[in-house]
């Protein structure tokens, strides 16, 4: 075999395909994930052995709290090769996801609005950007039989397995990590998904792009629960985003208050970030927020009942976290709002019926009392029910992101 010839795997012992073949294909696929509407493709190895050690040292530390899944598979989020055996590349893509009229600031500003993070707002991203992902494969797997390599293999990903997506970004060079261990793009921030093929071609590998957040903290600041325990380490037990979606008890007691309005997810760690002030807005429709879920009252959203939760949350990353932890988290979140009979009477009559579960009610008697203490004290003192944080990420906001404000 010639310099100029690469094989391409042991079950394709006939096949090969040159160094400008690769290259060519390389672009041409980049050209159709554009079409597909990825906002960027690049490709990596599939060596992360770099990142074993911090895996397990976060994993020692409880840090992935109840979400067992994120150790059960071992080191096998570090070894794509284990995860799809022959696959010696990984094609990750990037597509935006922040919509039109985000009204971040009027939403936090506001504590009788239930604030929900921005990338569940419409579609679930999770089948759309599988199909495109497979869509590309079949593209590359079509290209390939026309130049007689018969035996491609690859296999898309999307939050699907356990892979380690933010490594693998960064080294394909869609951005760097930030200290909110996110990826961030200097032309793009970090509002998009990222999603993976899998694939046994051995494509040219991008550059990575050299780490932008310099001296910056903010992220680590403003996180309302203090999360970021350590630039790039986030103790998901900390996270709102863990305690709203992906934890299945009681919310603690501790990080109650410190939740506000967010019913679902959190934000504030890219709304302070200067890197975001360029993001793009999406292009797709599908994302765009729902006019029921854009800048909802939370009295509205709690009165839903499970079967007007289901048809609201059809087809949206909100459905899975089910009617209970629903309730759970506006009953938070309406325990922090403004004192108002109104909401203590919804509470009360909520309690009463007769599906809520001893988890819901528990939150509920939480928020009544909550509600009670304030109207209590209303006319003693005056109660700001924005804590100093939020409101330092609302001037954040308005400053950087005035038109997402």
């Amino acid at each position: 075999m010639s310099e100029s010839t690469v094989s391409l795997m042991p079950q394709m012992p006939h096949s090969v395909l040159s160094v400008n073949q690769l290259a060519k294909l390389a672009r041409q696929i980049k050209q159709w994930g554009k079409e597909l509407g990825f906002a960027h493709i690049g490709i990596t190895d599939v060596d992360l052995s770099e990142h074993e050690a911090d895996l397990q040292a976060w994993l020692d530390k409880g840090y992935h709290g109840d979400m067992g899944y994120m150790a059960n598979h071992g080191m096998m989020r570090a070894r794509p090769a284990e995860l799809h055996p022959g696959c010696i590349r990984v094609i990750s893509a990037r597509m935006d996801y922040l919509p039109p009229d985000a009204g971040f600031a009027s939403n936090l500003t506001d504590p009788n609005l239930g604030y929900i993070s921005r990338y569940a707002g419409g579609r679930d991203y999770h089948k759309l950007m599988r199909q495109r992902l497979k869509k590309l494969g079949e593209k590359i797997d079509v290209y390939c039989k026309e130049l007689d390599v018969d035996h491609t293999d690859f296999r898309p990903f999307v939050d699907s397995a356990p892979i380690l997506e933010r490594p693998l970004a960064e080294k394909a060079g869609l951005g760097w990590t930030g200290k909110h261990s996110l990826i961030l793009h200097p032309d793009a921030g970090s509002w998009f998904f990222l999603g993976e093929l899998l694939i046994n071609l051995p494509l040219p590998t991008d550059i990575p792009i050299a780490e932008g957040c310099n001296t910056c903290v903010a992220c680590i600041k403003s996180c309302p629960t203090d999360a970021i325990v350590a630039p790039y380490v986030v103790d998901a037990r900390r996270c709102i985003s863990y305690l709203t979606i992906e934890l299945q008890t009681a919310i603690p007691e501790e990080f109650r208050p410190l939740i506000g309005n967010r019913i679902y997810g959190c934000d504030d760690c890219q709304l302070v970030c200067p890197v975001n002030a360029k993001a793009p807005l999406t292009k797709e429709t599908d994302f765009y927020t729902r006019p029921t879920l854009l800048q909802p009252d939370l009295l509205s959203l709690f009165s839903w009942s499970e079967k007007t939760f289901l048809s609201l949350t059809e087809g949206s990353a909100i459905r899975r976290i089910g009617h209970t932890l629903w309730l759970r988290n506006i009953a938070v979140a309406l325990g922090n709002a403004p004192a108002n009979l109104n909401i203590i009477e919804a509470l009360q009559q909520k309690a009463l019926e007769a599906d809520i579960g001893e988890l819901v009610l528990e939150h509920i008697e939480w928020a009544i009392k909550q509600q009670q203490a304030k109207l209590a004290a209303q006319d003693i003192h005056p109660i700001t029910p924005l804590s100093r944080k939020t409101q330092r990420v609302i001037r954040s906001i308005q400053k950087g992101l005035p038109r997402d404000a």
